[in-house]
């Protein structure tokens, strides 16, 4: 099977809906993921698509006009005091796009909350037709396969998933062996990127190279292709965002080199 490409929110983080759906198709992408839901980061933009009518519109009309389809839309964040009933206007909205996945992560060390709360996610996002993807990010709470594996045991909802983000499995120090006891129905999608074999000693280091230094495939020392060789063929995310090459290409050219960076690396080192 062809393998198929999506272009993440963070890779050209400052970049609308509409804007990134031009992008994606001129650079080259099949899909696009966007975050509609509204993180409230320092210096994040807000691009609540259920709120801002005018955007969803013009990003409606993009899709249209461009053939562009909707991957997953991020972010369904699980923390202490979080209202799961908040996320629904977007997945309304990501269901009208066409949408496939909701991404989710867990930021809360009560792990009956936790899931309790990634459950009731699940069951919301049901009725659109959305799975909803755990991440497990090394920053976080559930930082590893084995504790997203927990999660999703113990949830059992029919519509969860794992996604596999390839830098977070290096971080988290997880074998890609490991990868062959993960049910294949647990798969809809994998982020790709590349980074320093090294792991950094300190939370802080991690996060800013997560957030602002990724890789182009091929150029760290992350054993993606171990990874990819053990899942099964499904649509790749790009989730690269690197500061220092964006500002020096801008990011049109930019999405393009992570796409072409990409697929020459797939074509170079995975198996078939």
């Amino acid at each position: 099977m062809e393998n198929q490409f999506s272009l993440a929110h963070l890779t050209v983080i400052d970049s609308p809906p509409p804007e990134m759906t031009y992008l994606a198709a001129r650079a080259g992408y099949d899909f696009v993921s966007f975050r509609p839901i509204y993180m409230g980061l320092p210096g994040e933009s807000n691009y609540n698509l259920a709120q801002n009518k005018q955007m969803f519109k013009d990003t409606k009309s993009a899709m249209k006009e461009t053939g562009m389809k909707l991957l997953d839309i991020e972010l369904a964040k699980i923390y202490d005091g979080v209202d799961p009933k908040s996320y629904e206007p977007a997945f309304e909205v990501a269901a009208e796009l066409g949408a496939r996945h909701v991404l989710s992560s867990i930021w809360t060390d009560d792990r009956n909350y936790g899931i309790e709360r990634f459950a009731e996610i699940c069951e919301l996002a049901k009725p659109f037709g959305l799975t909803v993807d755990l991440e497990f990010v090394p920053i976080a709470s559930v930082v590893d396969l084995a504790g997203a594996m927990d999660v999703l045991r113990t949830a059992k909802q029919e519509n969860s998933g794992l996604m596999i983000d390839v830098h977070h499995f290096h971080r988290s120090g997880d074998k890609a062996e490991d990868l062959l006891n993960v049910p294949r129905d647990w798969f809809n999608y994998l982020h790709l990127c590349d980074a320093p074999v090294e792991i950094p000693s300190s939370k802080e280091e991690m996060t800013r190279i997560l957030r602002e230094e990724r890789s182009y495939l091929g150029e760290g020392g992350i054993d993606v292709a171990g990874v990819v060789d053990r899942i099964p063929n499904v649509p790749y995310s790009i989730e690269l965002p690197n500061i220092k090459k964006t500002q020096e290409l801008g990011y049109e050219e930019f999405a393009r080199r992570c796409l072409q960076t990409a697929k020459d690396y797939l074509n170079r080192q995975v198996k078939t």
